[in-house]
């Protein structure tokens, strides 16, 4: 007769333990589809065709990500396309833009800008409910509120277009149209989005808290899950092109780019050409169910992101020591400042409201604005920035 083994109670209860934390755990593989090799990805292949079903289809929708990258390009070109033609700027179009409200795109076609109006207008997105969107809703409406308060000032600021800035006269010095502090509030909005929507979308949402989304079916009526869309999205937002920076170098840009896709290669020469490469690994590990290996290309993207964006701060702080116009001046502390606002997302260094405001206080305060500044003012703003991102 065959003799029954009768396991010690706790050994039966141990292992059933083991067996309901291995199928509640979220490293148990869906089995959506097989394994991708990393030594198979290839950074000389577009990021759709890399990840595909057993049928063959992409599972990638760049759609939503790049419907906010054309959103945000349109939203800039109004401003200063206005600025360049000399009229004046409707801040309930800007309002519009940023809300997606009242169908205000419209067909924008440039040698850096293509935009289908009703495309956008249509879209299910919009940037004004991803702005600062990591924070409490009081904090993201706050930025919110900012970003549209700079709406009002470049409208008001666009009534003198037609006028010479001067110490507390708002107009246009050179090309530029200054507040009466001699603030470009073209550049100020523009790169304050860039970290209030870009780097806070992309690094503090989606390859964040967003990557505890759901891995193991596909999204209602999708080829993907919803953790493989908030990576695509976050790279559809970056950029628009199938490889980011092909052929770049570290003396041209091989693909045209617009925010910190675009200031990622020209203030991080030692790791833009390794983004694509993260998302590719980051994006297959997804498929792998490698939380190690995705948290690894999430954080490395992160962080080179928040460093672009400390490197402009730093390099348009520099330009304004190195120009030799006040015009040229006043540009570069334009883009300056609009960076300065936007590290107060980069959370990865430990960057804060408290210590964005802290360095913006410091070069505009007074009541003369650009036209108080001064060098000692401008090193106490480049020194404070170094030591909080190492640089």
């Amino acid at each position: 007769m065959l003799a029954i083994v009768r396991k010690p109670l706790t050994v039966i209860l141990a292992s059933v333990i083991l067996f309901s934390s291995c199928k509640d755990n979220n490293d148990v593989k869906p089995d959506l589809r097989a394994d991708i090799e990393y030594n198979t990805l290839n950074a000389n292949v577009a990021y759709s065709d890399q990840f595909k079903n057993e049928s063959g289809t992409t599972t990638v929708d760049l759609t939503d990500g790049n419907n906010r990258h054309k959103m945000f390009q349109a939203l800039s070109y109004y401003s200063t396309s206005s600025i360049s033609a000399k009229t004046t700027i409707d801040a309930a179009k800007l309002k519009s833009l940023f809300a997606n409200t009242g169908s205000p795109f419209v067909d924008i076609s440039t040698s850096t800008i293509s935009v289908t109006g009703a495309t956008l207008n249509s879209a299910p997105v919009q940037l004004r409910n991803v702005t600062a969107s990591s924070k409490s809703s009081t904090e993201a409406e706050a930025v919110r509120k900012k970003m549209e308060d700079n709406f009002d000032a470049i409208a008001t600021a666009s009534l003198s277009v037609n006028e010479t800035a001067a110490k507390g006269k708002a107009g246009k010095l050179g090309s530029y149209l200054l507040d009466a502090k001699g603030i470009e509030s073209a550049q100020l909005i523009q790169k304050s989005l860039i970290g209030a929507i870009q780097l806070d979308y992309i690094s503090n949402v989606l390859l964040n808290t967003g990557l505890n989304a759901e891995n193991h079916s596909l999204a209602e009526g999708k080829v993907y899950t919803q953790l493989e869309h908030n990576w695509d999205e976050a790279y559809g937002l970056l950029t628009l092109n199938p490889i980011y920076l092909a052929n770049s170098t570290d003396a041209a840009r091989g693909t045209v780019e617009f925010g910190a896709g675009s200031y990622m290669w020209e203030y991080n020469k030692a790791n833009y050409a390794k983004i694509y490469p993260a998302f590719l690994r980051g994006r297959a590990a997804i498929v792998n169910n490698d939380k190690t290996e995705l948290q690894t290309q999430a954080t490395f993207i992160r962080t080179q992101i928040e460093r672009s964006i400390a490197s402009a701060a730093l390099g348009y702080l520099d330009k304004w020591k190195t120009s030799t116009t006040d015009d040229a001046r006043a540009h570069a502390i334009g883009e300056g400042l609009g960076f300065i606002y936007s590290l107060r997302f980069a959370t990865i260094h430990g960057a804060d409201a408290a210590f964005s405001d802290s360095v913006l206080n410091g070069l505009t305060s007074s009541e003369g604005g650009f036209w108080d500044l001064d060098a000692t003012k401008i090193n106490t703003a480049s020194d404070a920035i170094k030591a909080k991102f190492g640089l």
